[in-house]
């Protein structure tokens, strides 16, 4: 009885210290983890990192001093991840995972990229610097409270990363090789589609389009979209613009007559819309 009464007491001091260890008490952070990811035509970029607050302190040239290694934000160092192989600013970096460092300046920022991450600078080496260039700050009016690390002016194979903070932006450019990869693909899987798709040839088609490609292969993939799916309005538009880009205004008009009559019976007054100034454009020309 006695030996079962003292299990008794230890299972129970056991749970006591399990659930001790489980309570926590959960407060706001001064630097709140954030997370972003941008898709980048079909590359992905991934940043990881710690936002601090203005919090009515000077920051560059006091809080963060000048011509000194920073973080790049708080706690641990900043890490960005590439799905591919980038460009940055002209400097080639594998696809990989990097943490970021600054030097930040009063004329000139330093932007590192570097192999190593950790918390802070203290595991910081130059000799395993991937990628190191300068940049200059904008001083703008307004007031970033808290350190935002973002992505503008993203197009189909490049974006700008944006720092900013308190009143300083600064902005650099990343690339990727976007179109020998969907060229890639293509060619891969046009060669002999397993599934015979109408989104598959009109995807096809539309690349080379828009990336002035072989533009009598562009239509005939059109065409074969068009055989499978008559109804798709969308999918006639794209073979007029092709026919137009190729100079054929005659068929191209034709062409957008029968998308524009397609739209309005299915009710998208916006297709209605582009055929008709499609259709005037392109008889000015003929």
């Amino acid at each position: 009885m006695r030996r079962i009464f003292g299990m008794t007491l230890f299972f129970a001091a056991a749970m006591m210290i399990s659930l001790m260890a489980q309570e926590q008490i959960k407060t706001p952070q001064p630097s709140p983890l954030a997370t972003i990811t941008q898709q980048i035509g079909v590359m992905e970029v991934k940043v990881e990192y710690s936002r601090p607050g203005v919090k009515d302190r000077k920051i560059f040239g006091d809080l963060v001093p000048f011509n000194e290694l920073w973080r790049t934000g708080a706690n641990a160092t900043t890490k960005f991840t590439f799905s591919d192989d980038v460009m940055i600013e002209g400097i080639l970096v594998p696809a990989g995972d990097y943490g970021l460092y600054t030097i930040p300046g009063e004329e000139e920022w330093t932007i590192i990229f570097n192999k190593n991450l950790g918390w802070g600078t203290n595991r910081y080496d130059e000799k395993d610097d991937v990628a190191r260039f300068t940049v200059k700050p904008v001083k703008h009016s307004g007031n970033v409270e808290t350190f935002t690390i973002g992505f503008s002016n993203i197009r189909d194979n490049w974006a700008y990363v944006d720092l900013s903070w308190e009143n300083t932006i600064v902005q650099f450019k990343i690339e990727f090789d976007v179109d020998s990869k969907v060229m890639a693909q293509i060619e891969r899987i046009m060669a002999n589609p397993e599934r015979n798709l109408a989104n598959l040839y009109y995807n096809a088609a539309d690349y080379y389009y828009k990336n002035d490609k072989d533009l009598k292969q562009a239509l005939a993939w059109v065409d074969k979209a068009i055989q499978m799916r008559s109804d798709a309005f969308w999918m006639v538009r794209l073979k007029s613009l092709i026919q137009a880009k190729t100079g054929d205004y005659k068929n191209a008009i034709k062409t957008a007559e029968q998308s524009k009559a397609l739209a309005q019976k299915a009710g998208n007054q916006q297709y209605v819309k582009m055929n008709e100034d499609a259709i005037a454009e392109w008889k000015s020309k003929k």
